[in-house]
């Protein structure tokens, strides 16, 4: 079964700022992002990753760069694996949003929720779900995959594969620059590691 490294992208002021960003272009990473993003290669550059697909969004394919150039592979933007499209939410603070009875819905029953003038949240699952099963299928069983995507729709794709209800997403983590392993294949799947953040330190201050 080839093994999906379904990676976030790193940090960006909107990340930073609790602003929702959606697919607003011209949204690159901050000096931490860049500093993540090199993490994320150096972490990786001797993995036997086979391709990298990233999002068309500045922010993700800043992220993929770094590994591409470590491993000598090149970035292939894929639109289906791309944010959510938040519509009239775009650019609205996580703040002023918590306000509204549909921020309530987001967080309980997403399944029942369409952003205002954009997607469903079933809608992005069944898209990210679509492309990764392309993506499946143009490479071999023992194939390792690099995608490079968005919080909630790596999330969405996580509850798919696990069989996890779309309404019980939001119970999961993904970090930026956090690699989500999933190993998937014709009879079933595996989550081999959720949110694996390197630069969490749990050590005592």
């Amino acid at each position: 079964m080839p093994i999906f490294l379904l990676i976030r992208h790193a940090e960006n002021d909107y990340v930073k700022k609790g602003r929702l960003p959606g697919r607003k272009p011209d949204i690159h990473l901050n000096k931490k992002g860049l500093a993540q993003a090199q993490a994320l290669a150096e972490k990786l550059k001797d993995a036997p990753i086979k391709a990298i697909y990233s999002s068309p969004l500045e922010r993700a394919i800043e992220t993929a760069e770094p590994l591409a150039n470590a491993l000598g592979l090149q970035v292939i933007p894929r639109p289906g694996l791309i944010e959510a499209d938040v519509g009239e939410w775009t650019d609205r603070t996580v703040k002023s949003l918590g306000r509204l009875k549909e921020w309530r819905r987001v967080q309980h029953s997403p399944s029942l929720m369409r952003f205002p003038g954009g997607e469903s949240f079933l809608e992005t699952q069944y898209r990210i779900c679509q492309e990764i099963e392309t993506l499946r299928a143009l490479h071999d069983q023992q194939d390792l995959i690099a995608c490079v995507s968005h919080a909630d729709p790596i999330k969405m794709a996580v509850a798919y594969y696990l069989g996890m209800p779309l309404d019980l997403f939001q119970r999961l983590s993904v970090a930026p620059a956090s690699i989500t392993a999933l190993m998937i294949g014709d009879m079933g799947s595996r989550l081999l590691a959720l949110n694996y953040d390197f630069s969490l330190n749990l050590a005592k201050p």
